[in-house]
């Protein structure tokens, strides 16, 4: 069955949390660290009140989320989270392409992305690129790229 890209039901908020956390830990973070993580992690009904938000779903069952949010230089990927059975399928780089779509709505030129390092590479393979460092949101001292994407029409 294909997959379908729509915008999410704000009631959908705990199953996109559950996502978020399944995703984030494939990586092979700790339970401390994802615990670490649970607030920074965690979808509200009002966030997806606000928009800017597209999931992915096969067979009936969310493979993907994507949250792209306004900020004083443009847009933020605020969030792309794929399920892990799903990485490598292409998902994400849909995801990606419909967080660009979203942005250019917004007359965006620009998408800030404030990356886990395992995603980075994923990012500049489809053209952002790393501009420096902010601190994490979630863990004392750690540090995450941030990454640029320009958004040529």
């Amino acid at each position: 069955m294909a997959i379908i890209y729509r915008p999410p039901d704000p009631t959908e908020a705990a199953d996109i949390t559950a996502l978020c956390f399944a995703s984030k830990a494939s990586n092979g973070y700790d339970d401390a660290f994802m615990e670490a993580c649970r607030d920074e992690l965690t979808i509200t009904e009002a966030q997806l009140n606000r928009g800017g938000v597209m999931v992915a779903e096969k067979d009936g069952r969310m493979i993907g989320f994507v949250q792209v949010v306004p900020n004083r230089s443009g847009v933020c990927l605020q969030d792309l989270f794929i399920a892990p059975d799903a990485k490598g399928s292409g998902v994400g780089k849909r995801l990606l392409k419909e967080a660009i779509r979203i942005a250019r709505s917004l007359q965006a030129d620009t998408m800030t992305i404030d990356a886990d390092p395992h995603a980075e590479a994923f990012y500049i393979k489809y053209g952002a690129v790393r501009v420096g460092e902010v601190p994490s949101g979630s863990i004392p001292r750690r540090m995450l790229p941030q990454l640029e994407m320009r958004l040529q029409s």
